[in-house]
């Protein structure tokens, strides 16, 4: 890790790290237009090209004695801990639910906010280096909170063809309704526009590299997207009293992740240079601050997916926090327990977007309608103001459509 100071020069890059080449961005937009043209028989050919397996159409979705031979091949105490976990992320989940606004005015009046769950979406699961078995329940189950109907799977397949049967398992314990071998650009273009495989879904879910990222930016509009993640980030809020072998854990367990982000802030030259002498072959970097209050002006810069403040009363520093996707307070609150198993959905925003993105929640499975009911006599009571301001602005119809109701 290298040691830093807090100048302009130096941050920029940290600042501006959410960046996506051209040449990254016309490699996306032909797959997505060749899936839009030629839907499965392009998934397929790009499939072989990048994850070198050759399917033919009926071999996308995978079978249901497929998944249920995913059985064989796991720990038998994996669905044990499984239901400790789902617990836990149920409950936070149905906690978080509640009715749609409504509001009487009188006369007969009245407005409502209606929550209705989307009818189809679809969750990326990546499966490099990482097969991440935790991202399916961290957004399949605050999609059944929500009361979504149908839920997709896609994920890419190894060199055999084959999907991580962990990752299959969960997905079936949670009664996920499709599941597909396909990753990368081509599989966020057939979940936006569909195939005579893969029916299109309404919004598109969960992580995945740089081109699934850019590919979700490309097909938003078409469908609707969860957020841009890019690769993962921890930044550590850290004192001289903060333990250090609790700062170099983190640290490390956060390098595990290829591409990920490393930051360490404090305000003690003597923690920094400890630091740096455990962390020297680690990338990332450590930034000295004068002191704590500048340490949280530079997290709110930087807006990290996670963020960790290690030092006595950390709830009278997380008070100033206004850019953060999910906070970790005190010594004994690592970034595992969030990755994992706490409650909250570990997806969330990166690369600065936690300035404007929030966290997974079950709202984001569901869509807003508004009802207005008016009575003649409410009508009446607000034709004035209405009058004046479609008089301004020409829309004499518009003036016209109360009129008539009221004459």
């Amino acid at each position: 890790m290298k040691i830093i100071y807090p100048t302009n020069k130096n941050l920029e890059k940290l600042y501006k790290r959410n960046f996506v080449s051209r040449r990254i961005q016309e490699k996306v937009r032909k797959i997505i237009e060749d899936v839009r043209l030629e839907a499965d028989e392009a998934i397929i050919r790009y499939t072989k090209k990048f994850d070198k397996v050759k399917l033919k159409p009926n071999q996308l979705r995978l079978s249901s004695i497929e998944i249920s031979a995913a059985y064989q091949n796991i720990d038998p105490d994996f669905v044990n801990s499984l239901k400790v976990i789902f617990e836990r992320i149920n409950h936070f989940y149905n906690k978080q639910k509640r009715n749609g606004l409504r509001l009487k005015e009188g006369d007969g009046v009245w407005f409502q906010e209606r929550l209705q769950p989307l009818e189809r979406v679809g969750i990326y699961i990546p499966a490099g280096s990482a097969p991440l078995i935790s991202t399916v329940y961290m957004t399949v189950i605050p999609a059944r909170q929500a009361g979504v109907k149908e839920i997709v799977l896609v994920s890419p397949p190894d060199k055999n063809g084959n999907i991580n049967p962990y990752i299959l398992v969960v997905a079936d314990l949670l009664k996920v309704n499709e599941i597909y071998r396909i990753g990368g650009a081509q599989a966020i273009a057939g979940l936006a526009f569909g195939t005579k495989t893969i029916p299109k879904v309404d919004k598109i879910f969960g992580p995945g590299n740089i081109y699934v990222t850019e590919a979700k930016r490309q097909v938003f509009g078409f469908v609707d997207v969860d957020m841009l993640a890019g690769p993962t980030e921890l930044v550590i809020m850290a004192n001289r009293f903060t333990n250090p072998d609790f700062i170099i854990s983190d640290l490390k367990a956060q390098a595990e992740h290829r591409g990920g982000l490393c930051i360490l802030i404090t305000n003690s030259r003597k923690k920094a240079r400890q630091i740096k002498e455990k962390m020297e072959n680690y990338p990332g970097y450590i930034i000295i601050t004068k002191n704590l209050e500048e340490a949280v002006d530079l997290v709110n810069q930087i807006a990290p997916e996670h963020l960790e403040i290690l030092v006595k009363n950390p709830l009278r520093w997380v008070k100033k926090i206004k850019n953060a996707s999910a906070i970790f307070l005190g010594q004994f609150s690592p970034v595992a327990v969030g990755d994992y198993i706490a409650g909250p959905s570990h997806v969330l925003p990166t690369g600065g977007t936690a300035r404007f993105f929030s966290s997974l929640s079950i709202f984001d499975f569901m869509k807003k309608s508004h009802l207005i009911n008016y009575t003649k006599k409410g009508l009446e009571k607000i034709s004035q103001p209405l009058a004046k301001v479609a008089s301004l602005e020409g829309l004499k119809q518009h003036l016209e459509s109360v009129n008539i109701r009221i004459s």
